[in-house]
This record gives structure tokens, sequence and C-alpha cells, in this order.
């Protein structure tokens, strides 16, 4: 059975598994440039931080601590590119840019919080394997 989507499920092909247009595996496959984006360091504070609220840059940037305006602005234009990010210019003197996500980015920064949530609840646990790991216990 086809999806809406163009996914085909799985139902009523025989038990076939679900065949999905994209292998994120495969070296030429675009989901894998998106998946960068989503996955990497700047890209996930970004998304998570967006969660939260529409910002504007400078607010973006306090928000996620550490990270260069060039690399924050390198990370929204790839993050609007991919359709996750919307990018709002107000004509103000001065200029006002507002960004905030879009359906899309909603749904995959909900996932990608539900990771950071478990990593940050699992963080006594993945600092005593450091800890083992380091003191040669492997």
């Amino acid at each position: 059975m086809t999806r809406t989507d163009g996914i085909t499920d799985g139902a009523g092909d025989s038990g076939a598994e679900a065949q999905l247009p994209f292998d994120v595996f495969a070296r030429a496959c675009p989901s894998r440039e998106t998946l960068g984006h989503v996955t990497g360091r700047w890209g996930s504070l970004t998304l998570g931080a967006l969660r939260e609220d529409t910002l504007r840059f400078n607010e973006l940037r306090r928000r996620v601590d550490g990270v260069s305006e060039k690399m924050l602005s390198q990370t929204l234009h790839a993050l609007e590119r991919d359709g996750l990010v919307h990018r709002e210019a107000q004509p103000t003197n001065p200029p006002r840019v507002d960004y905030r996500l879009t359906p899309l980015g909603q749904e995959i920064s909900g996932r990608l919080m539900e990771l950071i949530e478990l990593l940050e609840v699992r963080m006594p646990d993945i600092l005593a394997a450091q800890e083992r790991y380091d003191a040669g216990d492997r």
C-alpha cells in the first residue's frame, strides 16, 4: 500500500518491508547532507533553541552558547534551505530578522529533543562509562 507521501508501508505487500525512496546509508543520497545539518553540533542546538521560541539572530547566538556568528549564519542558511527554519526579515530600521521552525522543523526538532533529553538524563551513566574507559577498564 502506498501512502500519500509515496512511501510504501508494507501493508498488503505479502509481508515485504517498507520501500523508502531515500537511503541515508547510500553515499549519493541527498538525505545524508540533511542528516548532517540536523545532527551536527550547531544544527541540533539551533533546532533545539528554536523549538522554544521565535528568536532573533543575536538571541539565538546567546542561547546557543559558544557558536560563532559565522557558524550560526551558515547553520541557519543550511536549515532554511532544508525547509526546517523560516527566516523573516522585518522592514524596520535597523532591520529585524526573526527565525522560527517550520512545521517540518518542529517535527524533526521534537524527535531530536527526545534524544537530547535522554542524553541529559543518562549523563551519569555516560560519565561513569567514560571514567571506566579512561582508567583502562575496558
